[in-house]
């Protein structure tokens, strides 16, 4: 079967790190992680490379939900599988649940490499807020802004060095006032997404001509992040 990856580039070192160890000779099509921002902008750019994939039998969606960007693509000739997650924090912890462990209660801001080299993320938007408003006042918008939030979870997924990030990472954690930790991640579910098999649980299959709809990607009881939430968790 012909298989195509779509991926964000978010991910990057992560996806490659197992294409390498499994020896996978996908080709990937990457989508820049700064469209992330604009949920709009980036469904319009997936299902325009949607529309011009051709001579494949399925994609492999490296993408979780992202702001439900996803919602209305439509692969044309072609089956499409992305994995049951509402962003690639949770792809990289390995499941909703994990996620929610590790978040517990004190809440927890999630942060990756691929996330700190993102075109614009917080913490540039932060520092863009310094600059216009001044420390004083740009600490005040922040501190409503992580109001919920009082941990800053550095996600190790041992495909890169981390050592390398740790002091930019702990600065961020300073400034933002926030309890600094390193999380172990995992890639066992997105090396679940390039070999499958796929059940209903982890990941959603779309036939071709299908079209992705809430009820397809949301279970009775989970809803979709509000406003706020999208904020904070990174949109990634």
């Amino acid at each position: 079967m012909n298989t195509l990856i779509v991926a964000c580039r978010t991910i990057e070192d992560e996806l490659k790190k197992i294409v390498n160890e499994i020896k996978c000779n996908y080709p990937v099509l990457w989508i820049e992680s700064g469209l992330h921002l604009q949920p709009d902008s980036l469904k319009e750019c997936l299902q325009h490379e949607l529309n011009h994939i051709s001579n494949v039998d399925q994609v492999i969606l490296a993408f979780g939900y992202c702001g439900n960007s996803i919602i209305g693509l439509k692969p044309p000739t072609y089956r499409m599988v992305f994995p049951r997650v509402d962003d690639c924090i949770t792809l990289l912890l390995g499941s909703c649940k994990r996620r929610n462990e590790l978040a517990g209660g004190s809440g927890t801001y999630f942060l990756t490499k691929g996330w700190l080299e993102s075109e614009r993320n917080i913490w540039v938007e932060y520092q863009d807020a310094v600059k216009r408003y001044g420390k004083k006042k740009a600490e005040k918008i922040y501190s409503i802004i992580f109001k919920h939030y009082k941990r800053l979870g550095v996600i190790e997924t041992g495909a890169y060095d981390l050592e390398s990030y740790l002091e930019k990472t702990k600065k961020i954690a300073e400034e933002l006032k926030l309890q600094y930790e390193v999380l172990p991640g995992t890639l066992e579910y997105i090396k679940k997404l390039l070999t499958g098999p796929w059940n209903d649980k982890e990941f959603i299959i779309i036939n071709p001509g299908e079209t992705v709809t809430m009820e397809r990607i949301y279970d009775t009881d989970e809803q979709p992040l509000n406003n706020e939430q999208c904020i904070i968790n990174n949109k990634i």
